[in-house]
């Protein structure tokens, strides 16, 4: 990846969070719990993508630190059950959000051409670079964003 794809993509990363505060912004009660297709409100999907960016955010940090790590799935239908994802309110999940990304785009500016071509395994994609982490990532909170769009506008 060239310098300026790898420098777009940390843009996009950096900006994500500011696209769901915005698809969300005005949220009434009845959007915040209306289902899209799949059977995810609102409200599920900030929960799921605070968890996410953590999972996410450890993964970045265990492919920097780690040697050959295995990066491990999760269910995301179970976490979003056993976790309580339909009645918990958004704001401190908006909150964690924030500072997941925040915290780990101050780790994004210092990486080495080195650290950019470190490598790991992830359960369900197989081999899993850095680089592949922040392709994966600079699009996850815009691809959120839409689907809590496309739930309000149901």
């Amino acid at each position: 990846m060239d310098v300026t794809t790898r420098n777009g993509l940390i843009a996009r990363y950096r900006s994500g969070y500011d696209e769901v505060v915005a698809a969300q912004a005005g949220i009434t009660p009845a959007e915040l719990d209306s289902a899209d297709a799949d059977g995810w409100t609102a409200r599920q999907v900030v929960h799921h993508l605070a968890d996410s960016e953590w999972t996410s955010a450890l993964r970045l940090r265990k492919l920097l630190a780690e040697p050959a790590p295995v990066l491990w799935a999760y269910p995301e239908e179970v976490w979003a059950r056993a976790l309580f994802y339909d009645r918990r309110p958004i704001e401190p999940s908006l909150a964690a959000l924030k500072a997941a990304r925040q915290t780990t785009l101050s780790i994004l500016e210092h990486l080495s051409e080195g650290d950019w071509a470190r490598e790991g395994w992830h359960t369900e994609s197989g081999r899993y670079t850095v680089e592949r982490w922040l392709e994966v990532y600079a699009a996850h909170a815009y691809e959120h964003a839409a689907q809590i769009r496309a739930v309000r506008g149901r």
